[in-house]
């Protein structure tokens, strides 16, 4: 999964450095942690991966994010196009703003996990 976040990153302008790839690897096992406990699972299913892997990214720019280590933000993002879903950021927003709208959709997602829920007796 690692390797998938660091490409959805890319993907959105942001390069990681060798530096945080244990922030990275952190982020990574919190969010497969809380999938599988909302889920009642031992693995994440396979049809939540794309969704773990923007949980993850999500996860990661909100710490960058909040320590203030995202540096300059904007050329990063204006327009995010993947499968049938498309993103455009509206020109008139602070580079603050586009971040934080960024982060909330990426982290928005759990709703995704209804599907995968078993029930604990």
């Amino acid at each position: 999964m690692l390797n998938d976040v660091m490409v959805r990153l890319a993907g959105m302008g942001f390069t990681v450095s060798p530096d945080d790839e244990w922030v990275l690897m952190f982020c990574v096992d919190k969010v497969t942690n809380h999938i599988k406990n909302s889920c009642n699972v031992s693995e994440v299913p396979t049809g939540l991966h794309e969704t773990a892997v923007d949980l993850v990214c999500g996860e990661y720019l909100q710490g960058k994010f909040r320590t203030g280590q995202m540096g300059d933000v904007s050329q990063a993002v204006s327009k995010i196009k993947e499968g049938d879903t498309d993103i455009t950021f509206v020109s008139g927003m602070s580079d603050a703003e586009l971040i934080a709208s960024l982060i909330a959709d990426l982290r928005g997602r759990e709703v995704d996990f209804a599907a995968y829920r078993r029930i604990r007796w």
